[in-house]
């Protein structure tokens, strides 16, 4: 399909990170040729079923031009979002950006939660124990492979 709007006016590099569990951020860069007063507005649907919704709280960059939102109480749930980026200008058109994202994908974990070490001297050892990290998506703690590094003090 051909897009409308001016070439090079879309948005670039964007990429979406949820940590804390439920905490979504999404960044993008203005398109290399669009016009300085270029405003871009995102919108996301979390499944087909659900409806769009635009961004609630943006992050600006020193014009006051949208670079990046951030969304609170997003569930994974194994589904994919559409995110969608329009941008608007008084001298051009401009063209929208889109892309489906697997929401667990880019699901940053949290640590190990209560991370305990006993240590003794006979017989020498350690036990290192811990619990899994909070999730809204991963159900089967079995899922989960950890690395241990210690250090000699």
């Amino acid at each position: 399909p051909v897009l409308a709007g001016m070439n090079g006016s879309a948005i670039e590099n964007f990429s979406c990170v949820i940590y804390n569990i439920s905490l979504m951020n999404c960044t993008w860069q203005a398109g290399r040729d669009a016009p300085g007063d270029t405003q871009y507005f995102l919108y996301w649907q979390k499944s087909r079923y659900d409806d769009a919704m635009e961004c609630e709280l943006y992050i600006k960059d020193e014009n006051g031009r949208n670079m990046g939102c951030r969304f609170q109480n997003v569930k994974i749930e194994g589904e994919t979002g559409y995110f969608l980026v329009n941008g608007s200008s008084n001298n051009s058109l401009i063209q929208f950006y889109d892309e489906y994202i697997e929401l667990y994908k880019i699901g940053k974990l949290t640590p190990p939660l209560n991370v305990t070490a006993n240590c003794t001297r006979n017989p020498v050892g350690c036990i290192i124990t811990w619990q899994p990290p909070n999730t809204s998506h991963v159900e089967n703690v079995k899922c989960f492979q950890y690395e241990i590094s210690i250090q000699n003090k």
